[in-house]
Formats: C-alpha cells, sequence, structure tokens
C-alpha cells in the first residue's frame, strides 16, 4: 500500500493527549492571554503614535494565541474523534475551552480599544505597512467592539456561556448518545441500531422495503425522548436570543449575516433562486421514485442509492482514490494536485474503516505548522472518493492563505464551503465520465445529486424551520408538538408537498441545530455550493483559471462576500444571473438522468 490509511498526529505534537508537549503549549497560552490582558490595560493610543509599535506587537501576540490555540484544538479533536472512548480527551476540550473563553475576553478588550482610537488616527495606524493587509479584519474589530458592553460584563456573558450555549451544544451529544433504535437485520432478526447506524441506513440502505420500515421505528426513537431535545434546543436558542438582545438587537439572522460576510438581500436572492428553481428536482425525484416501484419518493429515498442491473461500479483502494483525485484535480489546477499529492505523502488523512471512530468527516487546519488533518471513514465507494476530494479542497484554500497574518486567514463559513464543493465536482464529474455503461452513469448521476438536493429542498427546509422556531422561541417555549409541526410544514414547502413521507423530528435528529456557534448552521452550505458552481461554470469556460482561483481564495477573509465576488467574478450576487449559471450545470446533469432514465419507465 502506497498511502497510509492513518495520520500523523506527532508532528502536532508527539507523544498524545497527555504529552509534555501538549502540557507545555497550554501553559504557553494561558500565560500569554493573561500578558496580552495587562498590556492591552496599559496601552496608549496617543503615546504609540504615529508609529504604532507598540499595537503591531498586541496585534502579534493575539494572533500568536489564536494559532496556539488552533494547533491545540486541532490536536485535541483528532485525538478524539479517531477514538471516542478515550477517556483523557474529555478533560483537555474542558481546558481548552477554558482558554478559548480567556482569549474570547481579551479579544474583546482589543475590540474595545480600538474603538476608543479617533477615526483620523485608525486610518493612520491602518496605513502602517505592518498592518495594511488586516486592514479589513481590523475595522471589523473595531465595527464589533461598538456593540460590546463594559468587559466585566462581557466576561461575565463568556464565562455563562460555558454553561450555556456550550453546556447546551455539549449535552446534546450525551443524549444522541442515548438513542437507540430498535429494529431487524437484514434476516429479519432484532437488532438494536445506533443513531448514527439507523441514520446512515435510513438514507443509504439500497433496500427500499428496509428503509420504509425504518423510518417509523427511526421517528418513534427521537419521540420517545422528544421533550429531552425539545428542553435542549429551547434553552441553547433562548441563551443566544438573550445574548443577542443584551447587544441590542431582536433580529436572529443578524449575526449570522455578519459571520458570514453576507447581506440580507444577497441570502433573499439566493432563496429566491432556489424556490424559482426547483421544480426540476422534483421531477428528479419523481422518476427516482418510478425507478423504484413508487408514485412518490418518502423522505427515506430522497438521497438513496440507486443498483440498477448492470451497475457495478468501481470498488475504489485509498490508493486508486488518491492517484485518482490527484489526477483530476491535475487536469484543473496543478498546484491543487501538488497539495493533495503533499496531503497524502505525509499522512494528512485518517481514513481507517474501523470501530471506535467518530461519525463524519472534517478538514482542520493547523496555524503554527502549516499543515491540515482530515478525518473521515474510507469505504471505497465512489461517494467516498466524493468526500475525500471535498475535504482536500478545504486543505487546498488554507494551503494558499498560509502566508498570510493569521486575521486573513479567518474566512467564514460559506465562503469555505466554496473550495471545498469545487474540489467534489471535479470528481464527481470524473466518476461521472469513467461509467462505464448507462446503468453505472445513472447510479453515479443519482449520487452526483444529493447534493442539488440537500441544498434546494433538505437545507431550505431546515432554514424555514429554524426561521420559524426563533420567531417563536422569542414569545415562549416551543413544545415538541410545535416543533414537529413546524419541522413538517417547513419540509412540505420546500419539497413542493410532493413527498409520500417526512420526517418531523428531523429537529431532534440533525446536530445542525445544536452547534453552539455559529448560528443558523444551514444557508452557509448553500451559498457555498451555489457559488462553488458558478466558479466551476466560470473555469470551464475560461480554461486556465487557476491563477485568478487561487487569488479570489486569498481574499475570501479580506472583504465582503459582495465585494470578493464583484473584483474576482465580476458580478453581482444580489442579482439571480450568477446563480442561475450555476443552476444550469445541475439541470444539465438531471436532463442526462431523465434521458438514460426513461426507457426504464413504464409509459
Amino acid at each position: 500500500m502506497k498511502y497510509s490509511l492513518n495520520w500523523d498526529l506527532d508532528s502536532l505534537f508527539a507523544g498524545g493527549i497527555n504529552s509534555s508537549q501538549l502540557k507545555t503549549k497550554l501553559a504557553q497560552i494561558k500565560s500569554a492571554i493573561a500578558t496580552l490582558g495587562d498590556l492591552l490595560d496599559r496601552w496608549d493610543a496617543a503615546s504609540d503614535a504615529p508609529a504604532y509599535q507598540q499595537f503591531v506587537k498586541l496585534i502579534d501576540q493575539l494572533q500568536a494565541i489564536d494559532a496556539g490555540l488552533g494547533q491545540a484544538g486541532i490536536f485535541i479533536m483528532a485525538v478524539g474523534d479517531a477514538d471516542i472512548q478515550n477517556p483523557d480527551v474529555a478533560p483537555k476540550e474542558a481546558q481548552l475551552l477554558d482558554l478559548e473563553t480567556q482569549a474570547e475576553n481579551v479579544s474583546g478588550k482589543l475590540k474595545k480599544v480600538l474603538v476608543q482610537v479617533p477615526d483620523a488616527n485608525f486610518t493612520a495606524m491602518l496605513a502602517r505597512p505592518e498592518l495594511q493587509p488586516i486592514a479589513f479584519n481590523l475595522t471589523e474589530m473595531r465595527d464589533a467592539g461598538k456593540e460590546l458592553l463594559d468587559d466585566k460584563t462581557e466576561a461575565l456573558i463568556n464565562r455563562l456561556n460555558m454553561d450555556g450555549k456550550a453546556a447546551w451544544s455539549s449535552h446534546y451529544d450525551s443524549l444522541v448518545a442515548t438513542v437507540s433504535v430498535p429494529f431487524k437485520d437484514a434476516d429479519g432478526k432484532p437488532v438494536t441500531l445506533s443513531a448514527g447506524q439507523a441514520d446512515n441506513n435510513l438514507l443509504g440502505n439500497a433496500d427500499p422495503q428496509y428503509r420504509a420500515d425504518l423510518l417509523p421505528a427511526w421517528e418513534q426513537a427521537w419521540a420517545d425522548k422528544e421533550q429531552l431535545f425539545a428542553d435542549t434546543l429551547n434553552h441553547l436558542a433562548g441563551f443566544r436570543l438573550t445574548e443577542y438582545a443584551a447587544h441590542g438587537t431582536t433580529d436572529f439572522l443578524r449575526e449570522p449575516l455578519k459571520d458570514n460576510r453576507l447581506s440580507a438581500q444577497t441570502l433573499k436572492t439566493i432563496w429566491q433562486v432556489v424556490d424559482d428553481n426547483k421544480q426540476f428536482l422534483l421531477d428528479y425525484l419523481d422518476r427516482k421514485a418510478a425507478l423504484l416501484g413508487k408514485k412518490h419518493a418518502g423522505w427515506q429515498d430522497v438521497e438513496a442509492p440507486l443498483n440498477l442491473p448492470g451497475s457495478h461500479l468501481h470498488h475504489f483502494t485509498f490508493d486508486e482514490a488518491a492517484e485518482f483525485i490527484i489526477q483530476h484535480y491535475g487536469e484543473f489546477s496543478p498546484k491543487m494536485a501538488a497539495l493533495a499529492k503533499h496531503a497524502f505523502e505525509h499522512r494528512w488523512i485518517e481514513a481507517e474503516d474501523r470501530a471506535g471512530k467518530a461519525p463524519g468527516g472534517w478538514m482542520e487546519s493547523a496555524p503554527e505548522t502549516n499543515e491540515s488533518r482530515i478525518f473521515m471513514t474510507f469505504t471505497g465507494s465512489p461517494n467516498d472518493v466524493s468526500t475525500l476530494a471535498h475535504e482536500l479542497g478545504h486543505a487546498f484554500h488554507s494551503s494558499v492563505m498560509s502566508d498570510l497574518p493569521l486575521l486573513r486567514q479567518g474566512y467564514a463559513m460559506n465562503v469555505a464551503e466554496t473550495a471545498s464543493t469545487f474540489g467534489e465536482l471535479i470528481v464527481a464529474d470524473a466518476n461521472v465520465k469513467a461509467a462505464k455503461n448507462d446503468a453505472e452513469k445513472i447510479t453515479l448521476l443519482n449520487a452526483k445529486m444529493d447534493n442539488p438536493l440537500a441544498m434546494f429542498l433538505n437545507i431550505r427546509a431546515r432554514f424555514l424551520f429554524e426561521t420559524h422556531f426563533y420567531q417563536l422561541r422569542q414569545q415562549k417555549l416551543v413544545t415538541p408538538a410545535e416543533l414537529n409541526e413546524l419541522m413538517l410544514n417547513a419540509q412540505k414547502e420546500a419539497f413542493g408537498h410532493d413527498l409520500s413521507t417526512y420526517s418531523p423530528h428531523l429537529w431532534a435528529s440533525k446536530l445542525h441545530f445544536y452547534i453552539d456557534e455559529p448560528a443558523f448552521y444551514n444557508f452557509p452550505y448553500v451559498f457555498g455550493y451555489l457559488f462553488s458552481l458558478g466558479i466551476y461554470a466560470k473555469a470551464q469556460q475560461e480554461g486556465n483559471f487557476e491563477d485568478a482561483y487561487i487569488a479570489l481564495l486569498r481574499d475570501t477573509a479580506n472583504m465582503s462576500t459582495e465585494d470578493l465576488a464583484q473584483k474576482h467574478l465580476g458580478v453581482d450576487l444580489t442579482q439571480p444571473d450568477f446563480w442561475l449559471a450555476g443552476v444550469k450545470l445541475i439541470k444539465r446533469d438531471v436532463a442526462e438522468f431523465m434521458r438514460l432514465t426513461d426507457p426504464l419507465v413504464k409509459k
């Protein structure tokens, strides 16, 4: 085997979770936070002018603290996800959270210090060569500082958050660990599925009857504990709304939009494009239902695989997946291919299929060593190859920014999904083109449709639900029955009342509703997907697009999203034209799917 299925964590911190290296790093961070707080208390803008040498040192120290937290954070998370039973991880997570809270207090203090600097002095400060590259980020910090309360109150809010949003989010994980689904195996024998196992089978089992039987059992498992999940969601959202109100706003979308550097008008345009262009996906779902012998697809069928006679999809070894990604990345960008090759060769990836690992996949960067780590479970399917390409796209994004100041690397979630989806698109298209016959091509096109179906329909439903939930939560505690009704109505609206079954307890089973930061963990995915489609369409039209693409990625934390698109793509994101270019690519795939499956459907 050429490439290892297991990652190397020793280059981050040698010796494991209890290593002296990690212990020393955490102690250094704690000391640096205290030192920076003291320096900020003594800093005087007037005496530091006009060179602002002391302020440059303050900013350097802040970025060093953030880098240290990032380095330690990726390591602790990696150790925990690779071995979910490791008892030494939770204490380190708690220690890290405490340091992050202290760092947030100091960061808030710096923001308020910037507010006190007169406008003319602040403009002169940003003109300093050492600060000019992060002028946009410092301006963001100053604007945020204008909304902060006094230092003691902000510190109290941050401390309470450890037993507030963060605690309720963590509590959700504990609750999910208690969920089990009594069911049956392939032979009809009784079996108890964990929440993760049941979710995987509900979405991915090839047997339509198995999925149809599992859905009510799945719903009942969450219904049995719905009051516990409702309490958790209500209190997490209640803390968040109280925090918003303390900072002067009742608009629960204001902070998520600000976090994503996105205007309300752009989001409105995106959802309008989605709603105006979903019918072809509903037609696709009807065709998929017909192939499954049904009139309408059920919730459990939306992302289900299609295994048609004659479809024998290639089972990739990890080495084959690596070479496939490197090859097809290289057809678009030699630099993307080089990064992917480096990641495989230097063991940045944990991909082994074994018990004891956390579900899902992620990519995180280690800022002090300019590396990334990718976590997933590789089983050899074409979908796994696409997932790997997705995470390597994230790693490429981070790599092209690694020489920038850390503040310039803080890109938001919406643009974070751009490079990853772009990488996934390259490989998904290559998979479809490599199909040996029509049956394989249909199967692969169906797998490729998981993304647009999720973005246009499923995540649209999640956004509608969360919007209506927060409107109601501003008035009162929301009961489980009301949450079920809100979710059911949101799904019916998003899916055009076109499904035969729904999942009213999705609000309980979907982790994204319980993430403490950021809020509204849904619309950034839709933005990133459609934004990457628009870029992909432009790249196909223009040919050599590598340098322009990298320039765009390097600016993702340096301006608003609208300015980013205008500067690098020459488009106005508040208008539908750019988004519609991406929609055309989806319609092309659906049209091919409909053409190929037309002979298979009884007229």
